[in-house]
């Protein structure tokens, strides 16, 4: 196996910040040979920036027991990117866990963990409460804290979080030892890679595990830039590193992971029920299963596809068996540039009582989960049930015309 020993290095002077108002000019070590193929100057300059940084927290932190905490239903850019992290933090003798809370729902999500062999596991809050006194520490990848359960446990123990690294819009006020937020970026696998191109782990074309790295970090950023229709250069930029150890036959067998009835089921509700205002496309689905919660975005991907719509919007209620809760999900997909996924939702449904935003975005996509509190859980009566949802689909929808249909925002009852 080919690893970057790190014993080899130039210097670049960088600017830091320190206690937050002041900066420190400092000289910091970096990889002797980066990879940087046709990257632009100012995008080397920002990396090497981060990495200097990131190389120098990882330093304080060798030997370390670290847990990487995904989102509740992990994608294929945030899965790709935490196995990333892994296999870097490896080089400074820090072992990781990958965990989640939710559920690997999508069959591409299934077939990538399955084909590849990664390293993630599903841990219930009991489980992590029960297991972390053997952890020093704790990253954040693709996600800020606020879609994973896992977060109050980490806050309760005082665990300290070294890493956060995410490509969508700044949304709490956790303070890690490294942050890497970069809304302009499509994908966190372009930031991974880009890590990579620096020189904080070499790929060896020999070894398996890289590649099969490799092809996860590809499905990833494809995944988040819709197929790279709406990559930009430092994604195609990325991707052309990339393609230098991906494995094409293993990313096309991921690619094939077939739909199941449930899916089809829900995308087929989706067209029942939605309805078309100002070129937006609004459907609510009713009741799911846990298991099957990654239908919901997966209709929005359908439904956007129509003509004469340039977003869509679906939900429904999503039902926990195990822990007998329930909570509305929802996800938005769009083609219309001028439209912001973050601010759309986060002004169509707002924040809770802790200033927390109920959803957000990236570019071309957003999603939502506002829990249901006293009205959440099991009803015999299957009229309560149907009124219950009645009450949710009304408010949705209500809270979303008023954005796409401000003159008419307000649904009437005839």
């Amino acid at each position: 196996m080919q690893t970057n020993s790190l014993k080899s290095f130039d210097s670049l002077s960088i600017v830091t910040e320190k206690n937050g108002d002041s900066t420190e000019s400092f000289t910091e070590d970096l990889p002797a040979k980066p990879d940087w193929g046709l990257l632009s100057v100012s995008g080397r300059r920002i990396t090497e920036q981060k990495v200097a940084a990131l190389h120098q927290v990882l330093e304080r932190h060798r030997g370390d027991r670290q847990l990487v905490l995904l989102q509740d239903f992990p994608d294929p850019d945030a899965l790709s990117c935490a196995w990333t992290y892994k296999l870097i933090a490896e080089q400074y003798d820090i072992r990781c866990e990958i965990v989640y809370a939710g559920m690997l729902s999508h069959q591409e999500n299934i077939a990538l963990v399955k084909l590849t062999g990664l390293p993630v596991q599903r841990w219930t809050p009991q489980m992590l409460r029960e297991k972390i006194a053997l952890y020093q520490s704790c990253a954040f990848v693709d996600n800020q804290g606020t879609t994973t359960q896992l977060l109050d446990v980490v806050q309760q123990a005082n665990l300290p979080i070294v890493l956060m690294v995410d490509h969508h819009s700044p949304q709490c006020d956790l303070h890690p030892e490294f942050t890497d937020i970069r809304p302009q970026v499509r994908a966190t696998a372009t930031i991974f890679t880009q890590y990579l191109q620096a020189g904080l782990l070499r790929f060896d074309t020999s070894n398996s595990e890289h590649l099969k790295c490799a092809t996860a970090l590809m499905h990833g950023l494809r995944s988040d830039t819709n197929r790279l229709m709406q990559a930009q250069e430092e994604d195609f930029l990325a991707a052309a590193y990339l393609s230098r150890f991906n494995d094409a036959q293993l990313l096309n067998a991921v690619l094939q992971a077939s739909r199941s009835k449930r899916v089809m089921d829900v995308i087929e509700r989706s067209l029942r029920n939605r309805i078309l205002r100002n070129n937006f496309s609004i459907a609510g689905v009713g009741y799911l299963r846990y298991d099957d919660r990654d239908a919901i975005p997966q209709a929005a991907d359908f439904l956007v596809t129509e003509e004469n719509v340039h977003t869509a919007v679906v939900y429904g209620i999503v039902h926990d068996e195990d822990e007998d809760l329930e909570v509305v999900v929802g996800s938005l997909r769009t083609s219309k540039l001028t439209l912001d996924p973050d601010e759309f939702i986060k002004e169509a449904f707002g924040q809770d009582a802790q200033g927390r935003f109920f959803g957000g975005g990236r570019s071309m996509a957003g999603g939502f989960e506002i829990p249901m509190g006293f009205l959440s859980g099991f009803n015999e009566s299957a009229d309560y049930t149907r009124i219950k949802w009645e009450v949710f689909d009304f408010q949705i929808k209500q809270k979303l015309l008023r954005l796409v249909n401000p003159e008419d925002g307000l649904m009437h009852t005839a």
